[in-house]
C-alpha cells in the first residue's frame, strides 16, 4: 500500500528548517528595510531641499526649511521666511537619527543661495552602522547632492 500524506517526523522537520531559515534571514532583512527607509528619507530630504530653493529663486523671497520640532528625524518643513507661510510638510513614517551641520535650518536667499553655513550636509544614520549613511550635501552655489556609501569621518559616528 503507498503512503498518502507525510509522517509527523517528516513535517517537525520541515517546521524545524523553515523555524532556522527565518532566524538567518531576519537580521539581514531588517538591515535591508532600514537601508530602503533610510535611502528613501535622504531622497525626500534633498528634494524638499531643491524645491524650497526653486521656490526662493521664482518667488525672489528666503525660504527655509526646518525640522519638525528641532529634530530633521521626524520630518521638516518649508516655509516662506517672511510670514512663515507653509509651503510643505514631510513626516517620517518612523523616526530616524539624521545627523547635521546646518545650525538647525536651512534657509536660501532670493537667488537660491543658502545663506549662513556653507557645505552644510544633513546625514541619514543607519542604527546598524556608524560609518554607513546617505548625505545630503549643500555647496556654496546651492546646488543639492546625494551621496551614499561609508565614510571614514562620518557625522553618524557619535551616535
Amino acid at each position: 500500500m503507498r503512503q498518502r500524506g507525510v509522517t509527523l517526523i517528516q513535517m517537525m522537520l520541515a517546521v524545524a528548517m523553515v523555524a532556522s531559515l527565518t532566524q538567518l534571514g531576519m537580521p539581514a532583512y531588517a538591515r535591508l528595510s532600514e537601508n530602503l527607509h533610510g535611502a528613501a528619507a535622504a531622497r525626500e530630504l534633498a528634494q524638499a531641499l531643491r524645491s524650497a530653493r526653486g521656490h526662493a529663486m521664482l518667488q525672489g523671497r528666503e525660504v527655509l526649511v526646518r525640522p519638525i520640532e528641532n529634530d530633521w528625524g521626524k520630518g521638516w518643513r518649508v516655509l516662506l521666511a517672511h510670514n512663515q507661510q507653509l509651503l510643505r510638510e514631510h513626516r517620517l513614517a518612523r523616526p530616524m537619527k539624521i545627523a547635521e551641520n546646518a545650525g538647525g535650518q536651512v534657509t536660501f536667499n532670493a537667488q537660491g543661495m543658502p545663506e549662513g553655513r556653507f557645505g552644510a550636509t544633513l546625514s541619514v544614520c543607519e542604527r546598524t552602522s556608524t560609518r554607513r549613511s546617505h548625505t545630503v550635501v549643500i555647496s556654496r552655489a546651492g546646488k543639492i547632492d546625494l551621496r551614499t556609501g561609508e565614510t571614514t569621518g562620518s557625522p553618524c559616528a557619535g551616535t
